[in-house]
């Protein structure tokens, strides 16, 4: 998973450390599996990693 973060892009992989970002307009890249991605576009919102599970709350959030 791919993420805009407010200082920067950054990705998250399995096993991740916890953290809590705020998210800037951009793109979100959800990994499928090894050959199939997903896109949205959103306006900002915030993302929890914690015990490997991913929670994003965004605002405009529109699939590409």
């Amino acid at each position: 998973m791919q993420l805009p973060g407010v200082t920067g892009s950054f990705e998250i992989l399995n096993k991740h450390a916890p953290l809590i970002s705020a998210l800037k307009s951009g793109r979100i890249k959800v990994l499928n599996d090894k050959s199939h991605s997903t896109y949205f576009e959103i306006r900002s919102g915030f993302v929890e990693v914690l015990e490997n599970r991913v929670t994003i709350l965004v605002e405009g959030a529109k699939p590409v």
